[in-house]
């Protein structure tokens, strides 16, 4: 009982640290906000949020293989397959703004100056999508947790 609630806690703490980065990054990632200060603050939380998204998933791997369920159990769950979807889903969609925030880096270093505000807001609406599409993973969560739709 022990292991399975430091598995758990370890999981929610990776969890609630990725969505403060991606959340620090919506933020940030704004025209009227943005220097070169930001820029390179939103590559930093970038990066981290990427060391976070990998800390989710080795912590969740962690408890479908050591927690009181098993792996048998949670992988013939329809709902830990949207959960992995949908994190997926998410982990590709980061890789344009990671690609982005780096080349506005490279950029500022080359004097070149700030982004256009075009590239800005799309950068940022790919962050707020992430963000959305991130809400739906606890209630598959929660759902799963219950028993609904489980074998």
């Amino acid at each position: 009982m022990t292991q399975e609630a430091l598995l758990a806690g370890l999981h929610i703490l990776a969890i609630l640290s990725l969505v403060v980065f991606l959340s620090s990054q919506a933020a940030l990632c704004r025209m009227e906000w943005l220097n070169a200060a930001v820029v390179r603050r939103l590559a930093r939380l970038d990066a981290i949020y990427g060391a976070t998204a990998v800390a989710v998933l080795l912590t969740g791997l962690a408890r479908t293989f050591w927690g009181m369920k098993g792996v048998d159990w949670y992988w013939h769950q329809p709902l830990l397959h949207v959960k992995v979807t949908l994190f997926v889903v998410i982990g590709l969609m980061s890789i344009k703004p990671t690609l982005t925030y780096r080349r506005w880096v490279k950029a500022l270093n080359a004097g070149a100056g700030l982004p256009a505000e075009a590239e800005v807001r799309a950068t940022r609406r790919l962050v707020m999508i992430q963000a959305h599409l991130l809400m739906l993973i606890p209630i598959a969560a929660v759902m799963l947790a219950r028993g609904v739709w489980t074998k």
